[in-house]
């Protein structure tokens, strides 16, 4: 499919149809806020401290947008510590191996589907023996005492907030990277959105409700948060792409046809997973936080996505708000 460019930044197919939608439900990292200053970071440090610290790899490569979009595409690593693990074995495989990091990690990557981290090990197990990096990370576990969460959610969250989050304290004393968080979503659009869906506007997200809050301030009274889903904050078997949260969202809102923002792999399959289940449900990518919009529109074109657009901001645009 080839999506036919209606006007600058705004993608869509022709049987795409803005009328009869009556809720909108978002993702927040790379719709809501800019994440490629904050989460990407932590990725690239955390990654590097880890393999530093326990395995003594002191020349790792930096895990950069490739690597990042590269994972993310397959569908499995909404999650960026998830991510952040696949990377670590993969640079950990390739220096037992003594081959090139970079070249070796885009290997794991096409290796890779939905099943996010499971593949990665999978595929890594038929390659060398990594059983000593996975021991030593007993990766995933829980948020509180996972090594490897610690460490991420350290470097994220800052002193302050881990403290407050996870009542301990933080081995790092400089400021959580969630501070270069930039917010995209704003008050106006949501008066803007208020015309057509009213209250029916709420997220699925796979942040926990505390950081969502920390970033977003006061714009997050503007969602319907009784039918808002903070996956970090819920069963790990809920990640997505399990649709059962978007599914929870939409019956909550009773919603007849929802047009769900997203801007990965995952957001589309969840999206396609409920409306299989009978929840209509119509996906919108963005593309514009990526550092290469060019290739999420293709990734996008190819699963056959109907709308795809540079930013949340030409949402009434493309719903005939304006």
């Amino acid at each position: 499919m080839t999506l036919q460019q209606k006007s600058k930044g705004v993608y869509f197919d022709n049987s795409f149809d803005p009328v009869n939608f009556d809720s909108i439900i978002f993702d927040c990292d790379g719709v809501l806020i800019d994440i490629t200053n904050s989460y990407d970071e932590t990725i690239i440090k955390t990654t590097k401290h880890i393999l530093e610290t326990f395995a003594k790899i002191n020349d790792s490569i930096d895990v950069d947008f490739k690597i990042i979009d590269g994972f993310k595409s397959t569908g499995g690593f909404n999650d960026e510590v998830d991510l952040t693990y696949a990377a670590i074995l993969s640079i950990f495989a390739a220096k037992k191996l003594k081959l090139d990091q970079t070249d070796f990690i885009f290997t794991v990557i096409k290796n890779s589907d939905s099943t996010g981290i499971k593949s990665v090990e999978n595929f890594l197990k038929t390659q060398i023996d990594i059983s000593e990096i996975i021991d030593k990370l007993s990766y995933p576990g829980t948020h509180k005492d996972n090594i490897l969460y610690q460490i991420f959610d350290q470097l994220f969250y800052g002193p302050d907030l881990y403290s407050k989050l996870f009542n301990n304290n933080s081995k790092f004393s400089n400021p959580g990277l969630i501070e270069n968080d930039e917010v995209i979503f704003t008050s106006d659009l949501s008066i803007q959105l208020q015309k057509k869906f009213g209250k029916q506007i709420s997220m699925v997200t796979g942040r926990g409700k505390e950081s969502v809050s920390y970033s977003l301030k006061h714009l997050l009274e503007k969602f319907d948060l009784k039918n808002s889903v903070f996956l970090e904050d819920e069963s790990r078997d809920l990640a997505k792409p399990n649709p059962q949260a978007l599914v929870n969202s939409i019956t909550g809102m009773n919603s007849k046809s929802c047009l769900y923002v997203g801007d990965s792999m995952e957001d589309f399959i969840m999206a396609k997973k409920a409306t299989i289940l009978g929840h209509k449900t119509t996906f919108c990518g963005i593309i514009g936080t990526s550092k290469n919009p060019e290739e999420k529109l293709k990734l996008f074109e190819q699963n056959e996505a109907i709308l795809v657009i540079d930013s949340i901001n030409l949402l009434p645009k493309v719903l005939n708000l304006e």
